[in-house]
């Protein structure tokens, strides 16, 4: 017989919200699970659903707490539980851990608010027969004043292997504990499969990306389940827009400030070699990893927009065709007629790559947004990793990890997850 269990100081039959989600499954109990021959593997499941009782203080249409871990219990100490699948409306699983011996499963993810779910329970007793049963619920919970949403980018399109992903919330996040219920709730899949991290650059904003550059010509998804979950006690997970992503060829441009020379690699073959000019003393190019913006076809260059007065003798003001934007400050490889005599030769921009209308033009018919480029061999500082673009790359992988609000070794995609899962034996 299976018990119905009340919370502490509940009401029978009155309370609509249970402090904790209990499952209690007898186990076997005046069933013997055996076809005509004997065999306990040949016979159908038996129907184990008046084993289950649901917070038994939880009449029909009644609430249970989401802030509460779900707990299925087997009873018999004979029997055990073989697998437990629990899903809201809309195909969300709750992940969970299984015990070795089969005696106990608990959610490890939270449940969502005013949610149902469907709980799926497998068993079998002592002689091996196997049982089951679905059981249904709703959950409670406030209607919170705020909702958090993510906006995810950077946008529905092709983009280079050098793209990060990233997630805007619509308040801040500054717990560590509150943002891992974020973190975990944003799931990325690419084919082909790589693994990668989320990094929060402030209390509003993440960036993802893997280890080394995506594969060339991937797709990559982003999605969040955080709706309806608790996040704090003011915030609750909003319904945010899923996002998919393709790269194309993976490009990436090098360019050896010592040299005066920019390499071009088109799926690791070098495709070509460009004479440039790179930033002069007291204007050095940016060193490192730096993601491709923009592409400007002409774009008014103005020295006074980086700090240079008007009148100096390092004051410009120039129409400067084919830009190829590498930060927000102003860093291009562009068109620099004035300069093809030094190119491949010295160095005498103010920190822009220059090269001739002819090559300028070639690369920006070449390389889109997204696509990598790096500069060596520059006096300059590194390119910084936030703020002025993409510089995510110049952070080594360990630095990136620390980023994580999830400690290492959580699973941070589905096939981890499933790796992960504990499996009965």
């Amino acid at each position: 017989m299976s018990r119905i269990e009340s919370p502490r100081g509940a009401g029978a039959g009155r309370s609509r919200v249970v402090g904790r989600v209990l499952l209690v499954i007898a186990l076997g109990a005046g069933v013997t699970g055996c076809s005509s021959d004997g065999d306990p593997l040949s016979t159908e499941p038996y129907d184990a659903a008046d084993r289950i009782s649901f917070g038994g203080s939880v009449e029909e249409g009644g609430e249970a707490d989401p802030d509460k871990p779900l707990e299925v219990v087997a009873e018999d100490a004979d029997g055990r539980i073989t697998d437990v699948t629990a899903v809201d409306a809309s195909g969300r699983h709750v992940a969970g851990e299984l015990a070795a011996d089969g005696s106990r499963w608990h959610s490890t993810s939270p449940l969502a608010a005013r949610t149902r779910y469907t709980v799926r329970v497998s068993t079998e007793d002592e002689d091996g027969a196997p049982g089951r049963s679905v059981l249904a619920f709703t959950t409670g919970g406030p209607t919170p004043s705020e909702r958090l949403a993510v906006a995810f980018g950077p946008g529905a399109g092709t983009y280079g292997v050098g793209q990060p992903l990233t997630a805007e919330l619509s308040a801040p996040v500054k717990d560590r504990a509150r943002r891992a219920v974020v973190e975990r709730a944003l799931t990325v899949e690419s084919t082909p499969a790589v693994s990668g991290s989320w990094h929060w650059v402030d209390d509003r904003k993440l960036h993802y990306r893997p280890r080394d550059y995506w594969p060339a010509h991937a797709t990559v998804s982003v999605h969040s389940a955080l709706e309806g979950i608790k996040v704090d006690d003011r915030l609750r997970g909003g319904r945010s827009e899923p996002l998919t992503i393709r790269t194309g060829d993976r490009v990436i441009a090098v360019t050896d400030a010592a040299e005066h020379r920019l390499t071009v690699y088109k799926n690791d073959e070098e495709i070509k070699q460009i004479p440039v000019t790179t930033g002069k003393p007291g204007f050095e190019t940016r060193n490192g990893v730096k993601v491709v913006l923009a592409k400007e076809r002409l774009v008014r260059m103005r020295s006074t927009t980086v700090g240079i007065a008007e009148g100096s003798t390092e004051s410009y003001d120039l129409d400067v065709q084919f830009a190829t934007r590498v930060t927000w400050s102003g860093e291009y490889l562009h068109a620099a007629p004035w300069s093809v005599d030094s190119q491949g030769h010295e160095n005498v921009s103010h920190g822009c790559v220059g090269m001739s209308p002819e090559d300028a033009e070639w690369f920006f018919g070449t390389v889109r947004e997204g696509d990598v480029v790096k500069v060596e061999n520059s006096a300059g500082d590194t390119m910084e990793p936030f703020g002025n673009g993409y510089g995510d790359w110049n952070l080594d992988w360990a630095e990136w990890q620390a980023g994580s609000a999830l400690t290492p070794g959580t699973p941070r995609n589905p096939a981890e997850r499933a790796r992960t899962r504990p499996q009965p034996v």
